[in-house]
C-alpha cells in the first residue's frame, strides 16, 4: 500500500529552503510571500511601527480578535518593524536586501521608490535582486494610481456582474474573487523563474503584476473569444454541433444547455456534463434508458442537446429519483461525469475534501486553515508556524540575519528605527 501524500504547507524546507524574500505588502497582495514562505523560503515581513498591517483588522471573521485574513495570508513569516521614513530604518532595510533574492511590493506602484528604495536604488545593493510590484492595476495605464479594493480587480475584468434586486438596483452578487486570489499564484510563477534566471546568470529583474491583470487572463474564454467574433462569420464560427451559431463564449453561452446542465437531485444539486456522445450513452445505459441515446444520440463531441425542452424534462425526473451522493457513484460505476454541487458548508463534509484537505489546527495556525493546493508525495511537513504579530521577529532578525551586535540594536531602538524610541 502506498504513502499516504503529504500536503505542502505552509513550510516545505526541501523546495525553497535558502531563499530570502524581503516583503512589504498591505492585505491580499501578501499571498504571494504566503506562498512562497510555504514551500520554505524565509519571508521577512517589513511592517511599519505600531498597528503595521492592518490587515489584522479588515474583513471577517475575526479569530480571537485578528482577522481570518491575517492568519491566511501571513502564515509562515516573520515580521520586523522599521520606520522606512527615517535613514536609520531604511538602512536596515538596504542591510536585509543584500542579503536577499526577492523583494515584493504588495502595494500602490512605487511606494518604495518614494521612500528611496525602488528598484534603481536597491539593484545597486545587489544586482541579482528580483524585484515585483503586485498591485491593484499595474505600474501603467490611466489606473495605476486609483485607489480600490479587491472586488474592483474582478469588476473591472468583467468576473463580477452584479446582481439586481426586484426593484432593479445592482448589487453586489455571491461568487469568489478571481484577482486577488490568482495574482498572487502568477507573481510566484514569474518570481521563480526570475530567481532562477538570477542564479545562473547574475542578471536581476523587475517584475509588474496587477490583480486586474490577473483577473483578466482569467477572463481570456469571454474576452478572446469576443474579439474572435469580431471577424466576419466566413471565419470564426460557433460550433459546428450547434449549427455553428456564435453564441457568446464561456459559460454564458451555456444556459440553455441540457446534456451538460445542472439538476436537481432528491437532496442536493448535481451537474451533468455528459457532451461526449460516449459518456452520454454509458449515462443512458446506466439508468436503464437506451431509448434516450437511441432518439438523441447527439455529436461525438461538444453537444449540449441545447434547447430540447423534452430531453430536459426528463433528466429532470430522472436526476430527481436519487442523492446527489447516489449519483458521484452512479458516476464513477458507469463512467460518465457528473459532480457534486457545494456551496461553503456542504463542502465541509464533502468526503474528497475531507481526503484533500486536512485541516491545518488552529493550535498551530491561529485558526483552522486550509493547506495549500499541492501534494508532495513522500516528505515530512514540518510543523506549520502561525502568521507573526507585528514586529514579532524584530530583535531575531536583526541579531541573527544581519548579525547587528546589541549595542548597535539598542542604538536603533533609541533612534525610533524600530518604532517609538525607548
Amino acid at each position: 500500500m502506498s504513502e499516504p501524500p503529504v500536503r505542502a504547507g505552509p513550510q516545505l524546507p526541501s523546495l525553497l529552503k535558502g531563499l530570502r524574500v524581503i516583503e512589504c505588502s498591505m492585505l491580499e497582495p501578501g499571498t504571494l510571500g504566503m506562498i512562497l514562505a510555504s514551500f520554505g523560503a524565509d519571508v521577512i515581513k517589513v511592517e511599519a511601527p505600531g498597528q503595521g498591517d492592518y490587515v489584522r483588522k479588515m474583513a471577517w471573521p475575526f479569530v480571537h480578535g485578528v482577522s481570518l485574513l491575517h492568519w491566511h495570508v501571513n502564515r509562515g513569516k516573520r515580521s520586523i518593524t522599521l520606520d522606512l521614513a527615517s535613514d536609520a530604518g531604511r538602512g536596515i532595510f538596504t542591510d536585509l536586501v543584500r542579503g536577499a533574492e526577492v523583494v515584493i511590493e504588495g502595494m500602490r506602484p512605487g511606494a518604495l521608490a518614494r521612500r528611496g528604495l525602488g528598484p534603481d536604488e536597491l539593484h545597486k545593493v545587489n544586482e541579482r535582486l528580483v524585484f515585483v510590484t503586485l498591485s491593484g492595476y499595474g505600474s501603467s495605464g490611466p489606473y495605476r494610481d486609483l485607489p480600490s479594493h479587491g472586488l474592483a480587480f474582478d469588476a473591472w475584468a468583467g468576473t463580477a456582474p452584479p446582481a439586481f434586486d426586484d426593484r432593479g438596483r445592482p448589487r453586489i452578487a455571491d461568487g469568489t474573487p478571481v484577482g486577488t486570489r490568482t495574482a498572487p499564484v502568477w507573481a510566484a510563477a514569474a518570481v521563480l523563474a526570475a530567481v532562477l534566471r538570477a542564479r545562473s546568470e547574475g542578471i536581476g529583474a523587475v517584475l509588474d503584476v496587477a490583480q486586474t491583470d490577473a483577473a483578466a487572463a482569467t477572463n481570456w474564454l469571454a474576452i478572446e473569444g469576443t474579439k474572435a467574433y469580431e471577424r466576419g462569420e466566413d471565419e470564426v464560427t460557433g460550433n459546428p454541433t450547434d449549427g455553428g451559431e456564435r453564441r457568446a463564449p464561456g459559460l454564458a453561452g451555456m444556459a440553455e444547455g441540457v446534456r451538460y446542465q445542472y439538476y436537481r437531485s432528491s437532496d442536493g444539486v448535481v451537474l451533468f456534463m455528459a457532451s461526449e456522445q460516449k459518456f452520454w450513452e454509458n449515462f443512458c445505459t446506466g439508468v436503464g434508458r437506451r431509448d434516450l441515446f437511441e432518439r438523441w444520440p447527439g455529436e461525438q463531441y461538444a453537444d449540449h442537446a441545447r434547447g430540447n425542452e423534452e430531453l430536459h424534462a426528463e433528466l429532470e425526473r430522472i436526476f430527481a429519483g436519487r442523492t446527489s451522493a447516489q449519483w458521484v457513484a452512479f458516476a464513477g460505476e458507469v463512467d460518465t461525469p457528473i459532480c457534486p454541487v457545494n456551496d461553503a458548508t456542504s463542502i465541509l463534509s464533502d468526503p474528497h475534501f475531507v481526503a484533500r484537505f486536512p485541516w491545518i489546527p488552529a493550535e498551530q495556525a491561529g485558526a483552522e486553515l486550509m493547506p495549500l493546493p499541492v501534494v508532495l508525495h513522500g516528505e515530512e511537513t514540518p510543523r506549520i508556524p502561525r502568521a507573526p504579530t507585528v514586529g514579532e521577529h524584530t530583535l531575531d532578525i536583526l541579531s541573527n540575519v544581519l548579525g547587528y551586535s546589541p549595542e548597535k540594536i539598542a542604538d536603533l531602538e533609541r533612534s525610533g528605527a524600530l518604532g517609538r524610541p525607548t
